[in-house]
């Protein structure tokens, strides 16, 4: 299975409504098509270095994703006839990956995000905890 990134710019106009169909769609067309959808990551709106679509702002999307060459046709294919799209492109990132590694690194990281916001959760209750001492104390 190949590893791809697809960056899609969207108009910036679109409300968060207009929006969610679009990732609905995308979410959905990678495991029909035996993909699977390793990240989304939205970049926010940003200024565009040259005007597309006479808008000089867009609202950047990466999608992280593991599939064939159907998947990334099929991608491109609802990427091209949306209007709510304003330019994308896919970049091959791994011809060979091994989605068992991807998803041992993504539970690993999962791991690891729980473990440090338990972490910080603990030692801000500490803080709080030790400040409130302290107010005792001097009452």
């Amino acid at each position: 299975m190949k590893r791809y990134e697809t960056i899609v710019i969207l108009d910036p106009d679109l409300s968060k409504e207009a929006e969610s169909p679009f990732f609905e769609r995308v979410n959905d067309l990678i495991p029909q098509y035996d993909g699977f959808l390793v990240e989304t990551d939205d970049w926010g709106t940003r200024k565009l270095a040259y005007d597309i679509k006479k808008k000089n702002r867009g609202h950047y999307v990466r999608f992280d994703f593991c599939g064939d060459g159907a998947l990334v046709q099929e991608m491109e294919r609802f990427f091209r006839i949306d209007d709510r799209i304003m330019k994308f492109m896919t970049v091959l990132l791994d011809a060979e990956a091994d989605l068992d590694t991807i998803k041992a690194e993504l539970a690993a990281e999962k791991d690891q995000a729980a473990a440090e916001e338990a972490e910080s959760t603990e030692a801000s209750t500490e803080t709080s905890d030790s400040s409130t001492d302290e107010k005792s104390e001097e009452e």
